[in-house]
């Protein structure tokens, strides 16, 4: 099958790989009809991680089950189905306490799994044209047959949930304001994900001009950080108060002002969203951060750095008594809902997308997603 394969920093290749098989009788096969290029891929794309060349790409999949192994009860062949991005067993106890991200049975040694992610065990991507999914009974959301929704539903196997997850993390309730670091998918999601919670006000603080444009048009209030301190900017708003919540959609790639906008080209300050957080949200608020961070960065900008180990202002954290709530989304938690949100027509979700192309295109896809051109803000490729 044609697969996306990762060659080095910045060049990934579309090639020909092994089939996937039926290997335990709790398998599927699925057809894949969307596989999104996520922000996280960026990170491996850009030789931020350990991964090592020849890793096929892509953890947010959907498409229609092609086989069955033999234990396999609830899905079956021909099923319109979304995976979540975590790989999961359902009965190791942090899956059993609904904590999917964290399963300590798909990835021996290390609690969580994904698709083709780098240190998330075995399991090959998806950005390709068919995909091998363990434990299919639990991992496979079903969805409504047809082709209805397409672009929404490929938002169920990560950003909408993980944007969702940052919400549930800040702990955003109606009415109450809200700061969310970074507009790219995840913090546009996560934007989304507390306008829909009732939030009566909602920052996106980003400086890609495309992504606070998107912003704007669902509500929040984009703020460009290139303009002046993001802090000053939300406050002079407010009247000189914060916000009630803070969420951090950003992670450790973040940038200074007047940095490039290019991936891979940014002046990159690993601590300055969470200290901006720190100071934007008003005493005894919360602060969610769904936001990428790794204890191993071979790129990072001081030694500290590249061992995922950032000063961050805690003193004045404690001294605001502000709550912190961070960690890999549990997408299973929250899938089923905002899948029935998108068909009672409650949620859009695909107002994010920006491209649609085929998998062919993908190598020329990561090249603009990653520097940002041509309005690249979410890529969904079609095998």
């Amino acid at each position: 099958m044609r697969a996306v394969v990762y060659k080095k920093p910045f060049e990934v290749a579309v090639e020909n790989v092994d089939d996937p098989k039926i290997v335990h009788p709790a398998d599927a096969i699925i057809k894949i009809t969307s596989s999104c290029i996520c922000g996280s891929d960026l990170h491996m794309y850009e030789g931020r991680t350990a991964a090592e060349p020849g890793i096929v790409f892509g953890h947010e999949n959907m498409g229609i089950i092609e086989e069955v192994g033999s234990s396999v009860k609830e899905r079956k062949v021909g099923d319109r189905v979304v995976l979540p991005f975590n790989v999961a067993c359902g009965f190791c106890k942090n899956c059993l306490g609904g904590f999917t991200g964290f399963c300590t049975t798909v990835n021996p040694g290390f609690a969580g799994g994904a698709y083709g992610y780098v240190s998330m065990g075995p399991w090959v991507g998806g950005q390709a044209e068919y995909l091998q999914v363990p434990f299919a009974d639990f991992n496979c959301l079903p969805l409504p047959a047809g082709t209805e929704h397409e672009a929404d539903f490929a938002m169920l196997a990560d950003i909408f949930p993980t944007g969702y997850h940052g919400a549930e993390l800040a702990d955003v309730r109606a009415g109450e304001s809200v700061a969310v670091y970074g507009a790219g998918p995840v913090g546009l999601m996560a934007a989304y994900s507390c306008i829909i919670r009732g939030a009566a006000e909602v920052y996106c603080v980003d400086h890609v001009k495309e992504r606070l444009d998107k912003a704007e048009s669902i509500g929040a209030i984009p703020i460009n950080y290139d303009e002046a301190d993001p802090v000053e900017q939300i406050k002079d708003k407010r009247g000189g108060q914060g916000t009630d919540k803070g969420i951090d959609a950003v992670g450790y790639q973040a940038t200074s002002a007047g940095s490039s906008a290019v991936g891979g080209e940014q002046d990159e300050v690993p601590n300055i969203v969470l200290n901006n957080l720190i100071e934007t949200v008003n005493p005894t608020g919360a602060l969610g951060i769904p936001g990428l961070y790794v204890p191993s960065d071979p790129g990072g900008v001081s030694d500290a750095a590249k061992r995922g180990a950032l000063s961050i202002n805690f003193g004045k954290l404690f001294e605001k008594g502000l709550r912190l709530a961070t960690g890999q989304c549990n997408v299973k938690r929250y899938n089923a809902r905002l899948r029935d949100l998108i068909i009672a027509g409650k949620a859009s979700p695909d107002f994010v997308v920006s491209h649609e192309v085929s998998l062919e295109e993908a190598p020329g896809a990561y090249v603009k997603f990653d520097r940002r051109e041509e309005g690249y803000t979410k890529v969904i490729l079609h095998p």
